[in-house]
C-alpha cells in the first residue's frame, strides 16, 4: 500500500535534513594518535607550497598582475585566512576524521554533508592529479622533455577534453603514494616531514640568492620600455600593469595557492589533543605559507622584468638569466621535492573522507575497513589511489586545475555557514525561554537585549544567513554580468542589494550567541564568516561554464550513490529508526512485546 504523498515527503525531508549528534568519543577512535603539532603544520604547509611557489607566482606575475602579484597574494591569503579560522573553529567543535564534512552533518544536515563529503572528494582526486601531473612536468623540462615526445608519439591521444597524450609516470607516482600512505600515517608524515624540510631550504636559497640579484627598479618599467615586449600583451608598465582588475583576476588565481590547509582538518582522529593543535597548526600554516608567498613573489619580480618571466617554469628560468646556472639546477631538484610534499598532501585527506562517509553508512560499508597492523583505512586509500592516478593519466595539467577549484570553494562557503549557524545556534531549545516581543523587527535587532540563544533568536539568525548567501549570490551574479543588464539597473541593483547584506550582518550580530566554550574561536562573527561566504561565492562566478558542467555531472553521480544507498544505509537513520521502534514498544507494552512485526524490525535494525 503507496504512502500519501504527504507522508513520503515528510519522510524524504527528515532523512535529508538529520544531522549527525555529538558524541564525544575520541578514544574510540580505530585510527592512531600519532601527529604532533609539527607534524600537523609540516603538512599544511606541505600540502600547500607546491605549485603555488613554482608555476603560479610567475604565471600570475607574466599573463594577469606584473609585480602586483604580492597584493593579489595577499588578497588571496586574507580569503583563505577567513576559510581558515572558520575550520579552526570546526576543528574544535569537532575532533574527527573527515573536515567540512562532518562539520556540516552536525550543524546542516545529512544531505548537506553528502553534497559537501562528494565535492571533497573530487576536490583530493583532482588535487592530487594536478600536482602529480605538475611533478612529471617538472622532471620532463630536466630531460629536454624527451619522456613527453616519446609518449605524444607512441600513444597520441585526439579528443579535445583529455590530454594529448597518457602519462604513465604519473599514473605509477600516485599508485606508489597509494601504498606509502596505506603502509602508515607516521611513515607517510615522516616522509612529508623530510621533504618539507627541503622544500622551506629551497625556498631559502631561492630567497637568499635572488636578493642578491634583486633591482627594484623592474618594479617601476616605464611604458616605452613596455611596449617593446615581444609577446601581444605585456600591460602598461609600473607596479600595476594590468590594473586593479588584473589584480584581482590574479587574487582569483593565487587562491589555488593556498588549497591544501585544511588537509589538517581531515587529521582529527590521527591528531594529539587534536581540539588545541589542529587549529593552531591552521593558523600556523596560513601565516607561513603567505610569507613564503609574498617574500617569493617580490623577489621574483625583481630579478626580471615580468613580461620576461616564464609562465611555467620561472625559477629556473630567471636564475639561467642572470647567471645563476647552480641555483637553477638547486631549485628545480627543491621544486621536485616540494611538489612530492604537495602530491602527500594532497591525497592524505582523500581516503579520510571515504572513511568518514562509509562509517556514516552513506557510502558503500567496504570503505570503512582499517588495517589492524597499520592503523590506516586501506580499502579506501588504494581505491582512491587508483581513481587519482587515472584521472592525472588522461587529462593535463590546465584541465585538472580548472575542474579542482569549484569544490574547495563550496566546501570553504559550506563551513562559514556552519560556523554562523552553530554560533547563535540555541542548544537546550527551552521553550520558556523564547522572547515574547511581538514586533518582528524589533526581534531582528534584539532590542531588549536577550542574553542567551532561544527558539526565536535561533531561528532569526539562521533566516538571516539563509538570506545573507541568497543576496550575496545576486551580488556576485550582478557583479559578472553588469555589463550585459546595463549600467543603471546594475547600480540600482548593488545599492539595494549592499543595503540589505549590510542589515543581514547587523541583524545576525544583534543575536545572543551560544557560550560553548571552546578551544579556538574565529573572531569578528558574523562579520568573517559573513566576508568569507561572500569572496567565496564570487570566485565560484568566476570559473567557466565547462567546470560547471563538470561539477553538476559529478554531483548527479553522487545523488545517485546517495538515493539509491546511502539514504537507507545511513547509520545515523538506522539508529533514529530502532529509537523510535524502541519509544513504539515500550508503549504498547513496559515488559513484553506483543506485536511481533514491530519486535522483529527493531531486532533487524538494532542487528544493523
Amino acid at each position: 500500500m503507496f504512502l500519501p504523498i504527504s507522508t513520503f515527503l515528510g519522510k524524504i525531508y527528515q532523512a535529508l535534513s538529520r544531522r549527525k549528534r555529538q558524541e564525544d568519543n575520541a578514544a574510540e577512535s580505530k585510527l592512531a594518535r600519532v601527529l604532533s603539532l609539527f607534524d600537523l603544520t609540516a603538512l599544511g604547509v606541505g600540502s600547500t607550497l607546491g605549485l603555488g611557489v613554482y608555476v603560479l607566482a610567475g604565471s600570475v606575475a607574466r599573463e594577469l598582475a606584473g609585480p602586483a602579484v604580492t597584493i593579489s597574494f595577499l588578497i588571496a591569503a586574507i580569503a583563505s585566512a577567513a576559510s581558515g579560522l572558520c575550520y579552526a573553529e570546526f576543528a574544535a567543535r569537532v575532533p574527527k576524521a573527515g573536515s567540512a564534512y562532518v562539520y556540516s552533518y552536525v550543524s546542516i544536515g545529512e544531505f548537506v554533508a553528502f553534497t559537501i563529503g562528494w565535492n571533497l572528494i573530487l576536490e583530493y582526486v583532482i588535487g592530487t592529479a594536478s600536482v602529480a601531473r605538475g611533478l612529471s612536468g617538472y622532471l620532463d623540462s630536466l630531460i629536454d622533455e624527451k619522456m613527453s615526445q616519446a609518449l605524444r608519439n607512441l600513444f597520441p591521444i585526439n579528443v579535445d577534453f583529455l590530454a594529448e597524450y597518457p602519462d604513465f609516470f604519473t599514473f605509477i607516482v600516485v599508485i606508489l603514494l597509494a601504498v606509502l600512505l596505506a603502509i602508515g600515517v607516521k611513515e607517510s608524515t615522516l616522509f612529508n616531514n623530510v621533504f618539507t624540510a627541503v622544500n622551506m631550504a629551497t625556498i631559502l636559497i631561492i630567497i637568499i640568492a635572488g636578493s642578491i640579484k634583486a633591482n627594484p627598479d623592474n618594479w617601476n618599467i616605464q611604458t616605452e620600455t613596455v611596449d617593446t615586449c615581444a609577446t601581444v600583451n605585456c600591460g602598461s608598465g609600473g607596479f600595476m600593469p594590468f590594473g586593479i582588475a588584473g589584480i584581482m583576476a590574479g587574487a582569483a588565481k593565487c587562491f589555488y595557492g593556498f588549497v591544501g590547509f585544511d588537509v589538517v582538518a581531515t587529521t582529527g582522529e590521527e591528531a594529539k589533543n587534536p581540539k588545541r593543535n589542529i587549529p593552531l597548526s591552521i593558523v600556523l600554516s596560513l601565516i607561513i605559507i603567505f610569507l613564503a608567498y609574498f617574500i617569493i613573489s617580490t623577489i621574483l619580480t625583481m630579478m626580471a622584468p615580468y613580461y620576461e618571466l616564464d609562465a611555467n617554469a620561472p625559477f629556473p628560468h630567471v636564475f639561467d638569466a642572470v647567471g645563476y646556472v647552480e641555483v637553477k639546477w638547486v631549485v628545480t631538484i627543491g621544486a621536485n621535492f616540494a611538489l612530492c610534499t604537495s602530491l602527500l598532501g594532497a591525497m592524505f585527506p582523500l581516503p579520510r573522507v571515504l572513511y568518514a562517509m562509509a562509517s556514516d553508512g552513506i557510502l558503500y560499508k567496504f570503505l570503512q575497513n582499517v588495517s589492524p597492523r597499520t592503523k590506516t583505512p586501506v580499502t579506501a586509500t588504494l581505491i582512491s589511489g587508483v581513481l587519482a592516478a587515472i584521472m592525472g593519466a588522461i587529462f593535463n595539467l590546465h584541465q585538472l586545475i580548472d575542474m579542482m577549484s569549484i569544490g574547495t570553494l563550496l566546501a570553504y562557503t559550506i563551513v562559514a555557514i556552519c560556523v554562523l549557524v552553530l554560533r547563535y545556534q540555541d542548544e537546550n531549545m527551552c521553550e520558556n525561554s523564547i522572547d515574547q516581543q511581538s514586533n518582528l523587527i524589533l526581534r531582528m535587532f534584539n532590542t531588549k537585549g536577550v542574553k542567551n540563544p532561544n527558539p526565536s533568536t535561533s531561528s532569526i539568525s539562521k533566516n538571516g544567513i539563509i538570506l545573507f548567501s541568497v543576496l550575496s549570490i545576486i551580488f556576485c551574479a550582478l557583479t559578472t554580468f553588469a555589463d550585459i543588464i546595463g549600467s543603471f539597473s546594475a547600480q540600482f541593483g548593488f545599492a539595494i542589494v549592499v543595503v540589505a547584506m549590510i542589515a543581514c550582518i547587523l541583524s545576525i550580530g544583534r543575536q545572543p550567541v551560544s557560550r560553548t566554550e571552546l578551544t579556538f574561536k574565529v573572531p569578528l562573527v558574523p562579520t568573517l564568516p559573513c566576508l568569507s561566504v561572500l569572496i567565496n561565492l564570487y570566485l565560484m562566478f568566476q570559473l567557466d561554464v565547462y567546470t560547471w558542467i563538470r561539477f553538476v555531472v559529478w554531483v548527479i553521480i553522487g545523488y545517485i550513490i546517495y538515493f539509491s544507498y546511502g539514504i537507507e544505509h545511513s547509520v545515523e537513520g538506522n539508529q533514529r529508526k530502532g529509537e523510535e521502534l524502541n519509544r513504539e514498544m515500550i508503549g504498547a507494552s513496559k515488559n513484553n512485546c506483543t506485536n511481533n512485526e514491530i519486535c522483529g524490525t527493531y531486532k533487524v535494525t538494532l542487528k544493523e
